[in-house]
């Protein structure tokens, strides 16, 4: 069996042993090398080729954003972040997430024990090993105009779903939307608490759309983007007004985006245009189905440009996706979709 070659970088001499040496118990994984800061981190990843990379983000020299960008540039690998779970450290994580890690464990604390954060972190690296990583392709601001806030219901909706490496496929698709969209933008993407709320703020400093995590009673508004809160499944009244509960996970996860889907179609109907990108399971594929049975459509990011090609995958393999399309083009074929009646648009299925 060939074993996930792991880079464990982290500034504390504790963590390091303790990550190496449950990493190295594992029977599918060896510790090929330990950095105590960015730049020695860097330079190891140039020599030593791991498969992935575990990141800490507070270190001396050089930090793990620094370090992380120097990765991505140079030799595109796999990384999971070691984040703390203080608003601090949730925005600077986000900032990891959007410039291409692919996921992140948060460190002992108060409501977690190493034993719980090393689990967690041995499956993450499992996943990462498998994850395709590439350097995110610059994407220009547009000049952010304001629509002003209006009662009336949008004319569409763009409902986006995304997990495991969402946070950089967001970014790639959201800060391509020009300020004049014609549609109200509404993401579920998996995350804690905390996390969602940074990254909104982020995607908010970055787009030409005003973007903010929903919030209980907020009304969808043309050209402006609402993101699920972490810990709430997201439904829709009648009138397009946002509504919060903590019922149970579906799909094992809330926010889920089958709930917002299916809660969607019975506002917009047909005028929903769904968009599915990088994530684990199949989250998304029922609300999808609902979506395409009410007229609306659906776009599925392809394979080459997922981190995780799964729940894309079972959109397209369902034969609900009318579009399937790498990620950077997606934001423009939205705005071509929304151009055209959903009665008018002839699906073109391409295999991924």
């Amino acid at each position: 069996m060939k074993k996930i070659r792991v880079l464990v970088v982290d500034d504390s001499a504790f963590m390091r042993y303790t990550v190496s040496h449950h990493l190295s118990a594992q029977e599918d994984m060896e510790v090929v090398g330990l950095a105590s800061d960015g730049l020695e981190g860097v330079t190891m990843v140039e020599a030593l080729r791991p498969d992935v990379v575990t990141l800490d983000i507070e270190m001396p020299r050089l930090d793990g954003l620094g370090a992380l960008r120097q990765i991505m540039d140079k030799n595109p690998t796999p990384v999971v972040m070691m984040s703390s779970l203080t608003k601090e450290g949730a925005a600077v994580t986000v900032e990891a997430l959007t410039l291409g890690a692919v996921d992140f464990v948060t460190k002992p604390g108060q409501s977690t024990s190493v034993h719980q954060v090393l689990g967690e972190l041995c499956e993450k690296v499992r996943l990462a090993a498998r994850a395709r990583v590439r350097t995110l392709q610059p994407s220009s601001l547009l000049q952010r105009r304001l629509a002003p806030a209006s009662d009336r219901l949008p004319d569409n909706l763009v409902l986006i779903g995304s997990s495991t490496g969402g946070p950089g496929a967001l970014r790639e698709v959201v800060t391509r939307f020009p300020a004049d969209l014609n549609a109200a933008v509404l993401i579920v993407q998996h995350m804690p608490p905390n996390f969602t709320r940074s990254l909104a703020e982020r995607l908010d400093e970055l787009s030409a759309l005003p973007t903010k995590e929903a919030e209980q009673g907020d009304r969808l508004q043309t050209g402006q983007v609402l993101l699920a809160p972490g810990g709430y499944h997201l439904t829709l009244t009648r009138s397009g007004e946002v509504q919060l509960n903590k019922g149970p996970a579906v799909n094992g996860v809330r926010p889920a985006v089958d709930v917002t889907m299916m809660s969607a179609v019975g506002v917009f109907g047909s005028r929903i245009l769904a968009v599915i990108l990088t994530g684990m399971g199949h989250d998304g594929r029922d609300g999808v189905r609902a979506v395409k049975a009410a007229g609306g459509r659906a776009i599925a990011q392809d394979e080459a440009t997922c981190i995780v090609y799964g729940m894309p995958r079972s959109v397209v393999e369902a034969g609900l996706a009318d579009k399937v399309l790498p990620l950077e083009a997606i934001a423009g074929e939205v705005v071509s979709m929304l151009s055209q009646p959903a009665s008018k648009q002839q699906p073109v299925r391409q295999t991924a």
